[in-house]
């Protein structure tokens, strides 16, 4: 417990988005932590930089403090993002049992990149799988799992299937070999149109319009003459 991080909270009782774009407003973030004693769901707030200071270490596992209550473990469960200024409005926890083991997401970082042989000879890397689902006990959570792609030559493809994880943690999918998490691909060439070609064909197009109303104009004129 004394290794793992410590967010303090406090208890919330008004709810509604009125009362949470109060709660912003003054530096705090609204939740709500699950599971566990917690089954129904408490509503809690939480210090923009208490929260932002949890988040940027990236821990899987943290300790949620309630107030005076007993400190419980508890893992992200969710966080609500805003579209334009990009901060968090809204955080879910789930409290959890050390001794059973659980479900989460789990991001694929990259390493080698660009020491990627076929990055190398002209390829471009693509990262196709960002996230996998994982199970294990809390304790064993890994804040991500690392990806070595320096050996991928061009036209070469990672799967789930190669992708190697600490003791105690099992990755959730059926068919772990048809899930691309990375491969190597030669750029491909972009034609660029014709501009010279295209602006001739619509200036001829324009002359032609406008000698055709010349054309009627003075079909029309001589006609009023008679």
């Amino acid at each position: 417990m004394a290794d793992r991080l410590t967010i303090e909270v406090e208890p919330r009782e008004a709810s509604g988005s009125r009362s949470a774009r109060r709660l912003r407003r003054s530096g705090f973030v609204p939740g709500v932590l699950y599971g566990g004693s917690h089954s129904e769901g408490v509503s809690f707030q939480v210090g923009t930089r208490e929260l932002r200071r949890v988040l940027v270490d990236g821990a899987a596992l943290i300790d949620v403090k309630f107030g005076k209550e007993k400190t419980v473990p508890a893992i992200l469960k969710d966080r609500q993002i805003h579209p334009v200024r990009g901060e968090v409005t809204h955080i879910d926890f789930l409290e959890v049992d050390l001794k059973e083991k659980i479900r989460a997401m789990v991001a694929l970082e990259l390493t080698g990149a660009d020491e990627a042989i076929g990055v190398k000879e002209g390829g471009i890397l693509d990262h196709a799988t960002r996230e996998v689902e994982i199970e294990a006990l809390p304790t064993d959570i890994p804040e991500r799992l690392e990806v070595d792609v320096a050996e991928l030559n061009v036209g070469d493809t990672l799967t789930l299937a190669q992708v190697t994880t600490p003791d105690g943690v099992d990755l959730v999918h059926e068919h772990l070999e048809d899930v691309v998490v990375a491969s190597v691909v030669l750029p491909t060439k972009v034609e660029e149109p014709e501009i010279e070609e295209e602006t001739e064909l619509v200036g001829e197009a324009a002359e032609a319009e406008a000698e055709g109303g010349e054309d009627s104009g003075d079909s029309g004129d001589s006609g009023g003459g008679e």
